[in-house]
């Protein structure tokens, strides 16, 4: 049988064990899921790669294109399209479609950067809060946004693929993607009292989080945007991302957000 010694041993390698289980256990809660970093990756651009079907007469060929977007509360992307484009009379007989979006051609090895594509078919809407959201993104598209010829576009995604690098690839539905409809309602309702809260009360703690460390602090940045999961900002036509490090689902969160990036206690309100 075990000594005393040995069995004392024993124990305390099994709570060396249960706790190296529980750490584990906790970074894995406290890891972001792939759902998570697909939209995140996804809600820091402003360009993609539209792949659309060929109409007319090589119907049926692929077609990629450039477009800009913006998201939705929920990541659902929206675009701004001009029925004079060769992507947009596509769409117009095949809605289906897929976006691509990257961070990886600006690598040594783009085979190891992220990527995530978004299948689903785009449907025209009218929804102002997109058009809002959208022309806070791409100011410059105000000017022939109001043109006849175009027309906002919201994808109704149906899958997601994300990408990480060799050997790191997923697929998975939109439901599993997208974020919670019903925390972007409340969220959609006070995000105009929300931006202009947060841009009259704390711009220096978001010029505070976007600059580096050790350099001079330049103001002026202001949110245009605001969704559960981040803050959209722009400076003199330079746009950035705050990322939370929680899901806020209202003013209160959004600010408390704010604090922890600041690690300002007394950023509340």
């Amino acid at each position: 049988m075990p000594s005393g010694n040995h069995k004392l041993a024993m124990g305390f390698l099994d709570v060396r064990q249960v706790t190296r289980h529980i750490g584990v256990m906790v970074k894995k809660e406290q890891s972001p899921s792939v759902a998570q970093i697909a939209r995140a990756l996804v809600r820091r651009h402003r360009s993609a790669t539209l792949a659309t079907a060929l109409a007319g007469r090589r119907q049926g060929w692929p077609y990629a294109s450039l477009v800009t977007v913006a998201c939705a509360m929920d990541a659902s992307p929206v675009l701004l399209m001009s029925s004079l484009a060769d992507h947009t009379r596509n769409i117009r007989e095949d809605s289906r479609a897929s976006l691509l979006f990257e961070e990886a051609s600006g690598l040594p090895n783009p085979q190891t950067g992220p990527r995530v594509t978004l299948t689903g078919r785009l449907t025209p809407t009218m929804d102002g809060s997109l058009v809002r959201r959208f022309l806070a993104r791409h100011p410059d598209a105000e000017l022939y946004a109001g043109f006849a010829d175009f027309q906002f576009y919201r994808m109704k995604v149906e899958r997601a693929h994300y990408v990480g690098g060799f050997g790191r690839a997923s697929w998975f539905a939109a439901k599993k993607f997208l974020f919670e409809d019903d925390d972007c309602s409340v969220l959609s309702a006070a995000e105009t009292k929300i931006l202009d809260r947060v841009n009259a009360k704390y711009s220096e703690d978001l010029s505070e989080i976007l600059e580096k460390p050790g350099k001079t602090t330049r103001k002026g940045w202001r949110a245009y945007a605001v969704d559960p999961e981040g803050l959209d900002l722009t400076r003199n036509g330079i746009f950035r991302r705050i990322e939370f490090d929680q899901s806020a689902r209202s003013l209160r969160g959004v600010v408390g957000q704010i604090g922890k990036k600041t690690k300002k206690q007394d950023v509340q309100e």
